[in-house]
């Protein structure tokens, strides 16, 4: 790649650090809380619930992460829609395992989805105005 797109590139980028970003650290806290919660549901479950629960819950600051070093503000955006689809699978499957009676809603474990799920918004509106910035530049 000659030195003209390479820099043309690099001007494009999103980069911001993750582990700077409170979507992420909630998002982190979130995964901390979901693992502590599903050591107590049955064993059985384990490669079923347990494991579908965990793996979405971990997806949401990953993507997060991961948008955070794309190309384009509009890339970046695409990876917040994924965390806050996993973070809606992962509430979906929280409701389903209330309802078999593997744990109780007593937690404050849906503020905390609700609270992640307001900051995925609010990064998602954040860099849909850097991407309008950008195009009209």
């Amino acid at each position: 790649m000659d030195q003209k797109h390479s820099s043309e590139r690099q001007k494009n980028f999103v980069v911001m650090d993750h582990k700077r970003l409170l979507v992420w650290q909630k998002s982190v806290d979130l995964v901390e809380r979901v693992y502590h919660l599903t050591q107590s549901f049955p064993k059985e479950e384990m490669y079923g619930i347990v494991s579908q629960i965990r793996r979405a819950a971990v997806s949401v600051p990953s993507n997060v992460a991961e948008g955070c070093n794309r190309e384009t503000p509009r890339v970046a955006i695409k990876f917040m829609h994924y965390s806050l689809g996993s973070l809606m699978e992962l509430e979906t499957q929280l409701i389903i395992s209330q309802r078999v009676g593997y744990w109780d809603a007593s937690d404050d474990l849906y503020d905390l989805i609700s609270d992640v799920r307001n900051l995925l918004f609010g990064t998602i509106r954040k860099l849909t105005e850097l991407q309008s910035q950008k195009e009209r530049a």
